[in-house]
């Protein structure tokens, strides 16, 4: 978590993990403090474009002629899909858009890992912002924000493709190891292992990753103009790096100091 504040304005980073194994402590130390202090909170989807996500995404996953898997992937990236499914379930992907299989791999990653997004940051967050009468926003809609990934370039998706079917046996070990780095705070580490992932798609970076911090750093640049104390909770993943949403409020020349 990191703090940007000035004469009269704060605002609480907060990297988020969506998803977690149940009963996982995170909001201890200065996060439940700054949960506290807090007047509002700030998240990538308000809870009823969270809520509206799974109806939109199979709206816009779904194709309008199914593309068996076999036309999209073959050698080792198809036998990797194939023994991946046979772990876990067929995934229907002959009805799905590329990047719409690749949510479905990491979900169910997730699932395997014993990751819930019951029990995940922004799930807990809006519980406890509720119960204290405190508003809770959004950055982004449902819809804009799957439309990021609809919008792809039919390369950059077939890319994203090969590599979560190449990966997806490992995929378990590794949201696993994701998901203890994220809980013990090493940012270096986790830093790694993302920018590992998505630097080799840069296209895929610049729409889900680059682009959105920026957006994100100036809706927060913009919000210091007011008074009061936001908590602002959006995935870890953009809170790292020289183009992570601190970096960038850093070098505009705001005041950006980690505190947990």
């Amino acid at each position: 978590m990191w703090l940007v504040t000035d004469d009269d304005t704060k605002i609480y980073l907060l990297g988020t993990m969506h998803a977690l194994p149940p009963g996982t402590e995170w909001d201890g130390g200065a996060v439940g403090q700054a949960i506290t202090a807090a007047d509002e909170l700030m998240m990538e989807l308000s809870p009823q474009q969270a809520a509206a996500a799974g109806r939109i995404f199979r709206e816009l996953a779904t194709r309008e002629a199914p593309l068996p898997i076999e036309a999209r992937l073959s050698g080792k990236p198809l036998a990797r899909f194939r023994a991946f499914e046979a772990s876990g379930g067929k995934l229907d992907a002959d009805q799905l858009d590329d990047w719409a299989i690749v949510v479905l791999i990491g979900q169910r990653a997730a699932r395997d890992a014993d990751l819930s997004p019951a029990a995940g940051v922004e799930r807990a967050l809006t519980d406890k912002f509720r119960a204290a009468g405190k508003p809770i926003r959004g950055l982004e809609s449902a819809r804009g924000q799957l439309m990021l990934f609809e919008k792809l370039d039919a390369q950059t998706q077939r890319t994203l493709l090969t590599r979560a079917a190449v990966g997806a046996n490992d995929a378990v070990e590794d949201v696993t190891k994701l998901t203890a780095v994220w809980s013990r705070g090493d940012v270096a580490a986790m830093e790694k292992m993302v920018n590992d992932d998505v630097d080799a798609v840069p296209a895929a970076r610049l729409a889900i990753v680059t682009d959105r911090n920026r957006r994100w750093a100036a809706w927060a640049k913009r919000r210091m103009a007011e008074p009061g104390t936001v908590m602002m909770a959006v995935g870890a993943g953009h809170l790292l790096g020289a183009d992570g949403v601190p970096a960038i409020l850093e070098a505009d020349g705001m005041t950006v100091t980690r505190v947990q």
